[in-house]
């Protein structure tokens, strides 16, 4: 099979190598026909975690199932599924409380475990032509009747759209609240969807890039340019000096200034500035317990200096972590299939899985336009 494989350093490669194949009797095996690339993934091309050289990418995949291992029930040949990036066994502790991004047995040694995703287990990613699926009478979504026609929405119940409703259920987001959102990526721009559908009452989005913010004030949400750095007193003029009732933080790690200087802690301490008091604040931007990569010194231990006296003062509350996708995904699924979810607006570019690597070289450039990316192996 052909698949998107990690070379090094901002350097992959669409080669050809052993097809992916059923390996325990409760697996499926799936025929990808559409995965996205995630800015999940831009870490890891940009050689900033500890994925290994050889290694698959891509945990935002939906296909036809093609053959099924001898102990799966539900899930059938034929099937259209789309796959919560992480990968839950559904009987653990964790999973059986929902926390699925945090199973404790399908990545041994480690809470959590994920396709294709650096130090989340052995699993192969899904920017390929197939793709193993373990658990998969409990990880698979079977869609509706409709899913060819709206393939581009569903497949972003594997990730960016449940992401972006866990940041506004950590947050707190209830209906008539006003929200700020940092970073109008995909998720960032999920987060702000998904508060708008809760009925927030005003959402407003912070961010440097023109053309994400554009799509920002499409959904109807406030459009902050930070790009001068006026970000913080912009939203807090909106608030009426008081910030907002909750907030979001969709970037992580490796945001940046308005002069695109990195400066790991931006956002977190943005939040606290513009987060009223006693306001909640969902953290899903990705943080790591280690960056070597980092010029920052405290950033290369996983550590920011986080404006903790503020934030007690204020008595704002925080949560953090990866979405655990199951928990919302057939929600999501069901707003998508009655007209009032469309959230495929975010896709800038639809391409053949074989441009591959000009896709993750223009996305991580942040080129204007390329907002969100998907592969199609068939295409």
């Amino acid at each position: 099979m052909k698949a998107v494989i990690y070379k090094g350093p901002r350097d992959v490669e669409v080669k050809e190598v052993p097809d992916a194949t059923i390996e325990k009797a409760t697996d499926v095996l799936v025929k990808i026909t559409t995965t996205n690339i995630c800015g999940s993934d831009l870490h890891m091309y940009e050689g900033r975690t500890n994925f290994e050289p050889g290694n698959i990418f891509g945990h935002e995949n939906l296909g036809v199932v093609i053959e099924i291992g001898s102990a799966v029930e539900r899930i059938k040949v034929g099937d259209h599924v789309c796959m919560p990036f992480n990968i839950g066994c559904g009987f653990c502790e964790n999973c059986e409380r929902g926390l699925t991004g945090y199973c404790l047995i399908a990545n041994p040694g480690s809470a959590g475990a994920a396709y294709g995703f650096a130090g989340m287990g052995p699993y192969k990613g899904g920017q390929a032509e197939l793709l193993r699926v373990p658990y998969a009478d409990f990880n698979c979504l079977v869609l509706p009747p409709d899913a060819e026609e709206k393939e581009n929405d569903y497949v972003m119940l594997s990730d960016i759209f449940p992401t972006g409703y866990h940041a506004t259920e950590l947050a707190g987001v209830q209906v008539g609240d006003s929200v700020v959102v940092y970073g109008a990526g995909p998720v960032g721009l999920m987060a702000a969807y998904s508060s708008i559908i809760k009925g927030a009452s005003k959402v407003m989005v912070v961010d440097i890039h023109k053309d994400r913010l554009d799509l920002a004030e499409k959904i109807g949400a406030i459009p902050i340019d930070d790009s001068d750095g006026s970000g913080i007193e912009q939203v807090l003029a909106l608030t009426d000096g008081m910030g907002a009732d909750r907030g979001c933080e969709c970037v992580g790690y490796q945001c940046c200034d308005h002069k695109r200087h990195e400066v790991p802690n931006l956002t977190m301490n943005s939040l606290v500035q513009t987060v009223r008091a006693t306001g909640g604040i969902g953290v899903v931007g990705v943080f790591i317990p280690e960056d070597p990569g980092a010029a920052d010194k405290l950033a290369r231990e996983g550590k920011i200096a986080f404006d903790m006296g503020q934030f007690w003062f204020k008595g704002q509350h925080i949560a953090t972590g990866q979405a655990n996708v199951k928990a919302y995904n057939r929600k999501l699924c069901k707003l998508i299939a009655a007209g009032k979810a469309t959230p495929s607006f975010l896709i800038s570019h639809e391409l053949p899985l074989e441009e591959a690597a000009k896709a993750y070289k223009n996305f991580d450039a942040r080129k204007d336009g390329w907002t969100k990316v998907v592969l199609k192996p068939g295409m």
